[in-house]
């Protein structure tokens, strides 16, 4: 669904992605674990068209991805960015309809306006609050319900726990298998590696800007370089 070969991203002489090669297949969980400064961001922000590969490609459903962020989101790619980034100073409603601003089916925004609120039930007594005064862990249910009414094929999320209490991660991680479960292709960028890691598919490491080790989810638990450096396992 999503190739991704030989991408190499820079930051004026700053070289944050080397040779990134990973295929994401259709419906699946494919998590990109790594400490901060590893790379996840710059490597979503470029799928999502903010950012310009120095080079390498990017093909999606086997086509050339467009340079123009809204072009990419027209196609089915959509960002849930890191720290949320709502609207403050709209409401949840309002937020929402955000998401769907390319769409003119308004049939099928209103239908899934209640299917977010369904999935995210605190939405529906939030719905006319401003986002600015949610919590944490509303806010990001309200970023990923803004970004999945863009009906997109695959989610790109980075970093969804980043800041959560415990109990709204275990949330935030069910709402995702959910996601996933209606047929969305989900990209995960995660510090959280076990969490992560246990739902995925597929995953690899991210370190410097580098692929270093890549598998199924489950063999990258089980992995001892993943487990000493990533999920405090000591051997």
């Amino acid at each position: 669904m999503l190739s991704i070969r030989n991408l190499n991203v820079k930051y004026g002489e700053i070289h944050a992605l080397h040779d990134i090669s990973v295929e994401v297949g259709q419906g699946r969980v494919v998590a990109v674990v790594g400490a901060n400064g590893a790379g996840k961001t710059t490597l979503m922000t470029t799928l999502a068209g903010l950012l310009s590969p120095a080079s390498g490609e990017i093909l999606f459903e086997g086509k050339a991805l467009p340079k123009e962020a809204y072009k990419i989101l027209g196609c089915g790619i959509c960002l849930v960015p890191e720290r949320r980034r709502l609207y403050a100073n709209l409401t949840v409603r309002e937020n929402l309809l955000m998401g769907a601003y390319l769409r003119k089916d308004k049939a099928g925004i209103a239908a899934d306006l209640e299917r977010m609120y369904d999935l995210f039930p605190i939405m529906r007594e939030r719905v006319k609050q401003y986002a600015g005064t949610l919590s944490g862990g509303e806010q990001q249910m309200v970023a990923i319900a803004r970004g999945l009414m863009s009906r997109p094929k695959i989610l790109l999320l980075d970093e969804p726990s980043l800041g959560l209490a415990p109990i709204m991660v275990q949330t935030m991680f069910k709402a995702i298998k959910d996601i996933n479960a209606e047929g969305v292709t989900v990209l995960l960028a995660e510090q959280n590696a076990f969490q992560a890691l246990d739902m995925a598919d597929e995953a690899f490491v991210l370190e410097t800007g580098h692929v270093l080790v890549a598998g199924t989810g489950k063999e990258l638990l089980d992995n001892p370089l993943v487990q000493k450096a990533y999920l405090g396992v000591k051997h």
